[in-house]
Parts: C-alpha cells; sequence; structure tokens
C-alpha cells in the first residue's frame, strides 16, 4: 500500500489539553499508524468494554501487531478496516484546576460561635487508571473538554472538606480565625481523603496550590471583634475592667462631638457606668478614705472630676478672680487667705475674729488692715 494510502491517527494540537480525546471515525483504515505521545495512552472499546491499549509510540494498526484487533475486522471493507472505538487519555500531571465553595456551618472552639466555613483554591489532577476513567467514569460519551470531570472531582473534594476538615477542626480545637496556620494539615487531609474517593475512577489528586480556607465576611468581622474584646480584657483585669474604660472612651467621644456644654453629662454618664460595671449595679460601691483612688476609676482617672470645678478665690482688695489655693492675689499682690494668728502668751492658735484666747484667755490684738496694692508681700 502507497504511502498517501496511509492514515495517521493521532491526538490534534487543539485537544492536547484535553484528559480524554475520542476518535472521531469508527472505522480505523488497515495498516494505518497510531501515534500515541509520551504522556498518553490508547485504549480501543467495544459494547463499551476495554479490549485493548497501546502504549506510547507509534503503531501499526493491523492484527499482526495488535492481535486483539482481530475481533474487529470489518469484512464488508474486504478486511481493509477495523471497526471500533479509539480513545487517547492523557497521563501526565494537570495543574490549575479551581475548585471552591461553601463548606459547612461550625462551630468555633474558642468562642463557641457558629460561623461558615469557605474554601478556594486550586488543585493538580493526573490520571492513574485510564481504563477506570473511560469505564468508570466518562463512559463513550464525547469529552471535548476537562470541565465534566474537573468539576465533579472539585465536588467530591469539597464532600471531604465538609467531613475531615471539620471534624478537625473539633477534634483538635483549631481556632477558625488561625486556620491558615494548619493550612499544610488540611491540605494533606482533603487529598489523602479524596484520593480514597477518586482511586476508583482512575484518577488522583496530586497536590493543591493557592490553598485558602476562610470564613463569611459578617461572620470574620464578629469574630474579630470578639477577639479583640476579650484580649483588651485580658489585659484590663478582667470584662468588668474593660467596660469601664470603653465606657470612659465613649464619654470622650461624645464630649468631642458634642461639645462643651454636653461633657459634663456625657462624662458624668461614663463614669456612672463604670462604677456599675465593677461595682455591680444593685449596690453602689463603698466609700473610700481620701487618700485612696475610688472604686471603678480606670487608669486614666488620676483625680476626682470635681476639682476641675472649684470656684474661684476673689481678692477682698481688687476683686480680681484668683485659682483655688491661691495665697496672694495675681493681680494687686494683696493676701486672700486670713493670716494664721497665735496668742501672744501660750502660742495658741487662734480662731479667725476670735477676741480672747480660748486656752489661757489672754486678750487679742485688734487686726491691723488689710495689705493695699503697694504692701510688701509676704514669701
Amino acid at each position: 500500500m502507497g504511502l498517501f494510502s496511509r492514515e495517521f491517527i493521532a491526538v490534534p494540537d487543539n485537544a492536547k489539553g484535553q484528559l480524554v480525546f475520542k476518535w472521531p471515525d469508527y472505522n480505523l483504515r488497515r495498516y494505518s499508524r497510531a501515534i500515541v505521545d509520551v504522556d498518553e495512552m490508547a485504549l480501543f472499546l467495544n459494547k463499551g468494554q476495554v479490549v485493548g491499549t497501546i502504549a506510547p509510540g507509534q503503531h501499526q494498526i493491523d492484527a499482526d501487531e495488535l492481535p486483539f484487533l482481530g475481533i474487529f475486522i470489518d469484512h464488508a471493507t474486504g478486511d481493509n478496516a477495523y471497526r471500533a472505538e479509539l480513545y487517547f487519555v492523557g497521563t501526565r500531571e494537570y495543574p490549575g484546576q479551581p475548585f471552591g465553595g461553601r463548606v459547612d456551618d461550625v462551630k468555633d472552639p474558642q468562642t463557641g460561635m457558629i460561623v461558615t466555613l469557605r474554601v478556594f483554591g486550586e488543585y493538580s489532577i493526573k490520571v492513574t487508571d485510564p481504563v477506570a476513567l473511560i469505564t468508570n467514569l466518562t463512559g463513550t460519551v464525547d469529552v471535548t473538554s476537562n470541565d465534566s470531570i474537573t468539576n465533579w472531582v472539585g465536588n467530591q473534594l469539597l464532600k471531604v472538606m465538609r467531613t475531615e476538615v471539620t471534624r478537625q477542626i473539633l477534634g483538635n480545637g483549631w481556632p477558625v480565625l488561625s486556620l491558615s496556620a494548619y493550612t499544610p494539615d488540611i491540605e494533606q487531609t482533603v487529598i489523602n481523603g479524596g484520593n480514597e474517593i477518586l482511586k476508583a475512577y482512575g484518577l488522583a489528586v496530586v497536590r493543591m496550590g493557592n490553598f485558602d480556607v476562610n470564613l463569611a465576611d459578617q461572620d470574620e468581622a464578629t469574630l474579630k471583634s470578639l477577639a479583640k474584646d476579650t484580649a483588651y480584657s485580658r489585659m484590663a483585669g478582667g470584662f468588668q475592667q474593660y467596660a469601664a474604660g470603653e465606657a470612659l472612651l465613649g464619654a470622650g467621644e461624645g464630649m468631642s462631638k458634642g461639645g462643651a456644654a454636653a461633657g459634663g453629662a456625657i462624662l458624668a454618664s461614663g463614669f456612672g457606668v463604670g462604677q456599675q460595671a465593677v461595682g455591680g449595679v444593685a449596690q453602689p460601691p463603698p466609700p473610700q478614705a481620701p487618700s485612696q483612688p475610688a472604686v471603678g476609676a480606670g487608669p486614666q482617672q488620676t483625680q476626682p472630676p470635681q476639682e476641675s470645678q472649684q470656684a474661684t478665690i476673689a481678692c477682698p482688695s481688687c476683686s480680681v478672680q484668683n485659682p483655688p489655693g491661691a495665697k496672694f492675689c495675681s493681680s494687686c499682690g494683696a493676701r486672700l487667705t486670713p493670716e494664721v494668728v497665735h496668742c501672744s502668751n501660750c502660742q495658741a492658735e487662734l480662731a479667725p475674729g476670735a477676741k480672747f484666747c480660748t486656752e489661757c484667755g489672754t486678750a487679742v490684738p485688734a487686726p491691723a488692715p488689710a495689705a493695699g496694692p503697694d504692701a510688701p508681700k509676704e514669701s
């Protein structure tokens, strides 16, 4: 038979990425050449059953080289053709297959909250048994793309995660917010569990890529807020102390937005909430000695709030208002507080305005007139 009468059977270039390629012609011309690449295997089927395979290389379609073809001889063509289905199955690794979706609602071991887990990532797949793939999964359909296979594999991986990963979280007490620390363990669990299912179909997941287990946005925000409150409560010495501090911070923010008029009321409310958080609502906190800090005072409270509201002192000479505690007027230098007077006989301290000593009865001289602006200042 001349060279031009021969036919070459091979996977076309535009189908090299397919896991399974079906040769479109059922009549295979005798003495034609089947070209099987190094990452492929060819299978001959009859009535849905694999009756023979050929390894990588060039093979002549003839019963002398491939004896199993003898049962496919087509006598209607003068024994010049074999009637059979021919499939090419890729045996290399196929990376970059996406998968993902909702995993399950799980209980976070640390907070006890029910949250929704999701997973997104990629995996690589490889055909380990071409015969099992054809007979148990794809059948004799024309597989024009890998989606029908890879989508099914992705669903099996999600199924494994719903059982195995949930069991790992609950059994090992993994915190949901820190699952990224356990990514290698989760990946290996998914690969092992997935391959147990895929083995019967001649497939295997080789590795995972860009694997990410995360939370629904609302659940993640809730857990982060709860984790912040827990951490701050631990630093403050307890949740009650933390609540008191939060009340004071809220009061400060209210003062900045409400102005000076609303500041006093908001600040007083903040102190009241802080004291109730520490001392309880049913009973007020016990009174403290003047030298001790008030119960419920936060770390930012260093002095009683009433001190900033004490009245100023008016000068008896020029009526200028002076700050609390001042002894002399800031405008004229006059004494603001009465001078302490002692008895000239027994040196006992005399009450202001006293005319006789309460200890010995000695008469008290009349006080000198108030110092004016030109009077000498006491040190």
